[in-house]
């Protein structure tokens, strides 16, 4: 156990050969919370990050007390530099591959209780660890229309809570793609009484949805979205219909695809489960218990990689929470090969 040197890995470009107490791989909000609590256990940590961020384009992160407002990479950064603090390390580069060890340890060593996991890394890096807590988040598969995914993050938003106030009594479209749409633009009209709700992909609204728009006063468009039109700074302007007519919007809502960023879990056997709202599939996430323990023992997921909808807020707890419950599991560990070498007369394990 204990702390190493606080210092990046990924400067010497190199992955020191021994076994670290846990891996974290993510560097969010989760991941970053994880390797607080675990770091101030005074366990050895490595966090693995590809230095892709889902909430990047974002202006700011909403909705967590203390931090509201904040830039995306100026909370990260700040939490790298606590996380630093308590001895954790750091490693550039992207996971493909995870594999479980024997009940030994790793390459054939003595190493007492269950085992770990080798994970092989893009350039045939590898790293070991006894645990692992995996903080990936998730992919937002986006709607193909011209235009979209350029604003992505700006003026297309996904979620009210986290962009709801920044667009409020703004010109507010809804991009319907699924039967969650209507439930879609109703909660959005809580933020602006200028809501227009384009049909695009999505089903007819029936007699009662209608009636339940028209009393909001939210106007329906019917027909495909064909391109999104900005004015001369670069912002959503406009949303332009098939029929070629341009309805004024500022902020478009849509609701898209989330699937958990965890292939490489694969390999240990842990497929990725439909995630669902109201009967209706809205992506894909790692089943895992309250604490974040997979099906797979030693394996733990925090945040979006099992949560698709939490906000940053909640993927930073669900991070302390696995944390807590990793430490507790090595820490039952330790202690059974500590009775066991007691009773056989052997030095104590360290």
């Amino acid at each position: 156990m204990g702390g190493h040197n606080s210092n990046d890995t990924a400067a010497a470009g190199t992955v020191p050969a021994h076994r670290y107490d846990v891996a974290v791989i993510g560097a969010g909000a989760a991941g970053l919370s994880g390797a607080l609590i675990l770091g101030r256990a005074r366990r050895s940590v490595l966090v693995v990050d590809d230095g892709q961020p889902r909430n990047a384009p974002a202006e700011g992160v909403h909705g967590y007390l203390g931090h509201e407002g904040t830039p995306p990479a100026e909370l990260l950064a700040t939490g790298r530099e606590e996380v630093r603090r308590y001895g954790v390390e750091f490693l550039t580069g992207t996971v493909t591959e995870a594999v479980r060890d024997g009940k030994d340890g790793t390459n054939g060593e003595d190493a007492g209780g269950a085992g770990g996991f080798t994970l092989r890394l893009a350039g045939r890096r590898t790293v070991r660890a006894r645990r692992l807590l995996v903080t990936t988040g998730l992919t937002d598969e986006l709607p193909e229309v011209p235009g979209l995914a350029g604003l992505w993050g700006r003026d297309v938003l996904h979620c009210p809570y986290c962009h709801g106030w920044e667009v409020r009594d703004r010109p507010i479209g809804v991009l319907a793609t699924g039967p969650l749409a209507v439930h879609q633009a109703l909660m959005w009209r809580q933020w602006s009484p200028h809501l227009t709700l384009f049909l695009h992909t999505g089903p007819e609204p029936d007699e009662q949805q209608r009636e339940r728009l028209a009393a909001r006063g939210i106007e329906v468009v019917a027909g495909e979205v064909t391109a999104l039109e900005t004015d001369p700074a670069g912002r959503l302007a406009g949303v332009r219909t098939a029929g070629g007519t341009v309805v004024p919007c500022r902020a478009l809502a849509v609701a898209t695809g989330l699937t958990a960023r965890a292939g490489f879990l694969a390999s240990l056997g842990l497929a990725l489960k439909a995630q669902e709202v109201a009967g209706m599939v809205i992506g894909s996430r790692v089943p895992a218990d309250p604490t974040g323990l997979t099906a797979v023992p030693g394996v733990w997921v925090a945040g979006n990689v099992t949560q698709v909808t939490e906000q940053v807020i909640g993927s930073a707890a669900a991070g302390v929470r696995a944390g807590a419950a990793i430490n507790a599991d090595l820490t039952e560990e330790e202690t059974a090969l500590a009775v066991a070498a007691r009773r056989e007369g052997r030095l104590p394990v360290s």
